[in-house]
């Protein structure tokens, strides 16, 4: 049950597109000569153009997953893919530089509901290449590299050609370990990219405050080892040690078993997780198959029966958007620590 967002591709289109850009500054220089005429000067409401050099803070060179792009002003007409890249840019306060979102796995944030209602869904997946184009956006914002799929036309280097800026969340390409400073990074390279740096600060402390609160609540406790079930009958689909998955884990008091696997993701035999033995097993809730199938297949699988998580009947549920690189990392620490820890939390 692996959705087709965890995956990466490659491909080109070369559809041809005039950004809104040109046709902005267009109409900026058109007003501009119609308040000559009528002996009064009109600015443009948009602000400075790009060529101006006089937006405060820009030109901001932002360099993800070996692209680098340098921005003259921020972005307005920006589109959104994949929900922890969508809550990211609400999370900022940058829904009015919104021209549109796409792809969520469950409900928005309730506290960001009225801003995303505010903003266009362009598709309940991924949206097509030409329907992405026709909200003529100036900047696409993936979270998932599949976001960016060049077999399905979407790639960076055809969004390039037509004048569109794009980023792709740091989780899609980082080697190694991903922690909580990777989520910073996130936060602050969106927030420079928009020119509001000072919103991102402020986000990026209060979430810190968070996690600060869980490590004072969990000091000194003994690591749970958990094994984590994302989806699959033949094989487990569970967290390596290269996501921030596995950062969740250790910082809500656990041990991921798997950690020694080299990718945020990947297949194992349920033998590998009974050898393994995990004390509490977490769930990713997600997609059509509910936490209670996931639950029985597990207490009905029968190479799992000796493993002291199935026999005590010990689970953990966080939903998939909590378990990506995202503004919900920090809360999604604090549920995993409630219930791998709930005593610490009375």
């Amino acid at each position: 049950m692996n959705l087709p967002h965890r995956v990466s591709g490659d491909g080109r289109a070369a559809q041809a597109f005039r950004p809104l850009r040109s046709l902005s500054l267009i109409a900026t220089a058109v007003l501009l000569l119609a308040g000559c005429g009528a002996g009064q000067s009109s600015p443009s409401a948009a602000g400075p153009s790009p060529a101006s050099g006089s937006v405060a803070g820009f030109p901001v060179t932002v360099t993800d997953c070996g692209v680098t792009t340098t921005y003259q002003e921020p972005p307005r007409r920006a589109v959104s893919l994949n929900q922890h890249a969508t809550e990211i840019m609400l999370a900022l306060g940058l829904e009015k530089s919104m021209v549109g979102t796409a792809y969520l796995d469950d409900s928005i944030l309730p506290e960001y509901k009225t801003a995303y209602d505010g903003v266009k869904v362009l598709a309940e997946e991924y949206p097509s290449y030409e329907s992405l184009l026709s909200a003529e956006p100036d900047f696409v914002y993936g979270g998932f590299a599949s976001a960016f799929d060049e077999k399905e036309g979407r790639g960076r280097d055809a969004f390039a050609k037509a004048g569109v800026n794009t980023y792709l969340n740091i989780e899609g390409c980082t080697e190694g370990p991903v922690t909580t400073a990777r989520v910073d990074e996130e936060v602050r390279a969106i927030g420079r990219i928009f020119g509001v740096s000072d919103r991102a600060e402020r986000r990026i402390a209060a979430m810190h405050e968070v996690l600060d609160g869980v490590k004072a609540k969990i000091d000194l406790v003994e690591p749970v080892k958990v094994f984590v079930y994302d989806s699959g009958d033949k094989t487990a689909f569970t967290a390596g040690g290269a996501g921030i998955g596995n950062e969740m884990i250790k910082l809500a008091g656990g041990t991921n078993v798997f950690a020694d696997l080299d990718k945020a993701f990947g297949d194992v035999s349920f033998e590998q997780v009974a050898e393994r033995a995990p004390d509490a097993i977490v769930i990713y809730d997600y997609g059509d198959e509910s936490v209670e199938q996931k639950k029985a297949f597990l207490l009905a699988s029968p190479a799992l029966k000796d493993v002291p998580a199935i026999r005590n009947r010990r689970f953990a549920v966080l939903p998939l958007s909590s378990t990506v690189l995202g503004v919900r990392v920090p809360a999604g620490v604090r549920s995993l620590a409630q219930q791998l820890h709930p005593d610490r939390f009375a």
